[in-house]
């Protein structure tokens, strides 16, 4: 290094005197956070800028004197000129952490020569190395400079951030300037790289929000992805969402600074025996408040980063599609003649769900929306865009809190179904979940939740916190929805059995309590409140029964049939035990866990069928007076008669009896279920009543039900039962047609939906129908051609259909049980693989589950009995495969 003895610099100039300025600086308790990094930068900013004049002046003086005159009088010699000292990275950011490296970029201008610019480079490169300090540095001219970021994504992102410290101030703004200027030319190029190089960081690192060690810079949703959102932002191609960004990127920031005081290292790992240290150090309770503080900092980036790529993704695929056109014709390109983007509707929107529509590849609200007058509308829209694999865009989701007013309690029976549908569609539904949660739905929706919400699990074998290891269970629930015959019960149980852990105490006792009061909040009945009470208290009982206990002692399997009470909530039970462990991590599941817990459920429902029930629906419940009407006039008219109920009867829970005497349909039951009081009243069940009657004949099934999904009605519940009618009063008016007769008529009472819009007129359904039982009307042909011209989008695959016979479940008919993902025609598609297996139903029991399809038919041969075993199987072998070959 060379001797600087001409110059007198001000004490900080020195590596002694800086050095101790820092120490006094980060000594001092007060201020820290963003003011002490802050005053930091300036205490480095005046210290190198003197290095830098130091350096000058001995350049000045080793080149003997350039441009000065001979004699006594002679001029000082020419400072150097064309050279500038610039901060780039971090450091030009101003986030110096306290043990920080240096980022310095030595930029000149190529007049000066070699050995000058040697000299300034000495000069501050080895006081920074003799203070011990990280130094990353290189001399470069701007030419060279631009070069070096052309070839190198990282360099290029350093001199994003470039900052003047010292020398020559307009070479440093020629290089920012012309540095941002090729950012922004080349953004269509090097954003695709930057999202690769992001993403590639990820999968080594993790995610930040997840790791009990995170590492606060590499890690997803640290302090390199706030660099690299900057990155976009100086692009001009898009803009992170601004909430709470600065205060994550604080509290990252806050960490590291008490990371590095705290283990005296430039580390950036926040490593299981620092924690304690470091939150205290920034005056928080205890370890497991700085990693929850740290995981919502993380998660916020994360979610801005999501927003953010995606919509970059969206502007260069909008550009790449833009025909040359459009540059001569403004508004144009990519429409076709009738105005109409190519793929969708008006400007490619295509309708989800009511008022949701899908719109670059994003789920959008309509028009028409109005979430102000419509409270189920946020979980409807989420439901949707997780179903068809969309994300919620951002300006909806914020739309949606800022306008939608809170569901009523308990909530309508539409907004419990949205949740179930949203839970039930797999690995999609995560971002959707992530999307309402970052905006404040989720606790607005469900106020436990917040004590869960970045929860740390401090157990090697979980791989998420609390709260995402409940939403992983609700996906790996979806995915075993075919086993059980309540799949709703399935996801809410798979969503809610770790609620308690935001408790002190036992956390499935504390699980237990509160899923009771969230249970009837959100609208089910107290026998359905009381299955998942059991479920969540003893979610861990079959895996610990399993692996613990002697299960060849009768009195085992005994006290797990005693405490699970029925087999409805044993399938459940298994069901979500098997969810639970897949969601917590690779250790927590194996084939040899598996196999002890499908034992133990076997024996367990050995037990429990030697009392269970028989299965509802076999016994002919009394109709009605009004259906006994309808069905009268069916026959005697020979023809369908309709009768629609916008506002029925609602009952004081789903499945209890109404004051008429009939049975509210598709309610499903179960052996365990217990009775209900009445003593309060559930919400309104999902759309309205439709009865049809009609004489009884093939093809009455699927004509219905085609008719239906071709006027775009969703079905949520069924019931078809033959009925005799009473005949009419001796004297009674009107005659019988011909073609009328005695025989038995086929009454189908349907919970319809319209699926955008208004109901249809009866009218209307009345002459489709009749349309479709005499074959004018080839619904089948209407509605492939439907789905042809309007394919249904998807997010990922559902579970394959499942088609089983239900052993002894009837003494009168065979059962066949259907489990299906529910889509648009599946009725109709069921009811004509039935009816070209030659077997008529004699009832059948539809139920809707979110997206889930649970089905009954009670099926005979053309002579009225039961199918016998072979044919049985035949024919759900037949369903099965048809059931799967729609779904292709």
């Amino acid at each position: 290094m060379t001797d600087s003895a001409q110059h007198t610099p001000d004490t900080t100039d020195r590596p002694e005197g800086y050095a101790a300025a820092r120490m006094r600086l980060l000594a001092r308790e007060a201020e820290p956070g963003p003011p002490r990094r802050s005053a930091l930068a300036r205490l480095t900013d005046d210290w190198l800028a003197a290095l830098f004049e130091a350096g000058a002046a001995d350049a000045a003086a080793r080149g003997g004197g350039r441009g000065a005159r001979n004699g006594p009088t002679a001029a000082p010699p020419d400072r150097p000129r064309g050279i500038a000292l610039v901060a780039v990275g971090g450091y030009g950011r101003g986030e110096l952490s306290p043990r920080s490296d240096l980022d310095l970029l030595l930029l000149h201008d190529g007049t000066a020569d070699a050995a000058t610019v040697a000299v300034m480079a000495d000069r501050i490169w080895y006081p920074v190395w003799d203070l011990g300090l990280d130094l990353d540095h290189s001399v470069r001219t701007p030419a060279q400079a631009r070069k070096t970021a052309a070839e190198d994504l990282k360099v290029q992102l350093g001199l994003l951030d470039a900052r003047h410290l010292a020398g020559d101030v307009s070479l440093s703004a020629q290089l920012r300037t012309a540095v941002l200027a090729e950012w922004r030319n080349q953004a269509a190029r090097r954003l695709p790289e930057l999202h690769e190089l992001c993403t590639e960081r990820a999968r080594r690192n993790g995610e930040l929000q997840f790791l009990l060690e995170p590492d606060l810079k590499e890690a997803r949703g640290g302090l390199r992805d706030l660099t690299a959102l900057r990155a976009v932002a100086a692009s001009w191609l898009a803009d992170a969402p601004r909430e709470g960004l600065a205060e994550a990127r604080a509290l990252l920031l806050d960490t590291r600074d008490a990371l590095h005081l705290a283990t005296g290292r430039a580390t950036d790992r926040l490593a299981l025996q620092e924690q304690d240290q470091v939150a205290a150090g920034l005056g928080l309770l205890d370890a497991d408040a700085l990693l929850r503080r740290v995981y919502e900092a993380a998660r916020t980036v994360s979610y801005a980063g999501d927003v953010t790529w995606r919509e970059v993704g969206r502007v260069l695929r909008s550009r790449a599609s833009r025909p040359k056109l459009g540059k001569l014709l403004p508004g144009r390109a990519g429409r076709t003649a009738a105005g109409r983007r190519p793929g969708g509707g008006a400007e490619g929107r295509t309708p989800l769900a009511e008022g949701v529509v899908e719109q670059d590849g994003e789920a959008v609200l309509a028009r028409t929306a109005r979430p102000e007058h419509d409270p189920v509308l946020p979980l409807r829209a989420a439901a949707a865009a997780a179903q068809a694999g969309l994300p919620l865009s951002l300006h909806t989701v914020r739309r949606l809190a800022a306008a939608a007013r809170p569901l009523p309690v308990p909530w309508p029976a539409e907004a419990r179904e949205e949740l179930v549908t949203l839970l039930g569609a797999g690995e999609p539904a995560v971002a959707v979940w992530d999307a309402l949660e970052a905006e404040g739905l989720i606790t607005r929706l469900l106020p436990d939740w917040e004590r869960v919400r970045c929860r740390p699990q401090r157990n090697a074998v979980h791989i998420w916190t609390v709260d995402r290891h409940l939403v992983e269970t609700a996906v790996r629930a979806g995915a075993l929805s075919r086993r059980v015959g309540r799949p709703d019960l399935l996801l809410v149980a798979a969503l809610l059995h770790d609620i308690g852990k935001g408790w002190p105490g036992d956390h499935s006792v504390a699980g237990e309590v509160i899923v009771r009061d969230v249970a009837r909040r959100i609208g089910f009945d107290r026998a359905d409140t009381a299955v998942l009470a059991t479920l969540v208290r003893h979610h861990l009982l079959l895996v610990e029964t399993a692996t613990r206990r002697d299960l060849d002692d009768p009195a085992t399997v005994q006290s797990v049939a005693e405490t699970v009470g029925g087999t409805e909530t044993l399938e459940l039970l298994h069901a979500l035990t098997e969810a639970d462990a897949l969601a917590t991590g690779p250790a927590a599941w194996s084939t040899w866990r598996a196999s002890l817990v499908g034992d133990l459920v076997k024996r367990t429902a050995a037990v429990l069928a030697g009392g269970a029930a028989a299965p509802p629906g076999d016994a002919g419940e009394q109709p009605t007076a009004e259906q006994e009407r309808l069905a009268m006039e069916a026959r005697r008219t020979g023809g369908p008669v309709l009768a629609l109920r916008p506002r029925p009867d609602t009952p004081p829970y789903p499945g209890e009896a109404p004051a008429d005497g009939g049975t509210e349909p598709g309610t499903g039951g179960g052996a365990d279920r217990g009775t209900d009081t009445g003593e309060e009243r559930a919400a309104e069940p999902v759309g309205v009543e439709l009865l049809i009657a009609v004489p009884e004949r093939p093809g009455v099934l699927p004509a219905a039900a085609g008719v239906l999904s071709l006027h775009r009605m969703t079905v949520r519940a069924a019931d078809l039962r033959e009925l005799e009618p009473p005949a009419p009063p001796a004297g009674a008016g009107g005659g019988e047609p011909d073609g009328a007769g005695d025989g038995a008529v086929l009454l189908l009472t349907w919970r319809v939906a319209a699926e955008y819009g208004s109901l249809p007129d009866t009218a209307r359904l009345r002459q489709d129908l009749l349309r479709a039982l005499d074959g004018s009307l080839d619904v089948a042909a209407r509605l492939a051609e439907r789905d042809s011209a309007y394919p249904r989008r998807r997010g990922v695959r559902p579970p394959p259909p499942r088609v089983t016979v239900a052993p002894a479940a009837s003494r009168h008919a065979t059962v066949l049980e259907v489990r299906a993902q529910d889509a648009p025609g599946l009725l109709h598609r069921i009811g004509r693989a039935l009816e070209e297996a030659a077997v008529r139903v004699r009832s059948a029991h539809v139920s809707t589950l979110g997206a889930n399809a649970v089905d009954a038919f009670y099926l005979t041969g053309t002579d009225g009995a039961p199918l016998t075993g072979v044919r049985a199987s035949e024919v759900a072998r037949a369903l099965q495969a048809a059931l799967a070959g729609a779904e292709e």
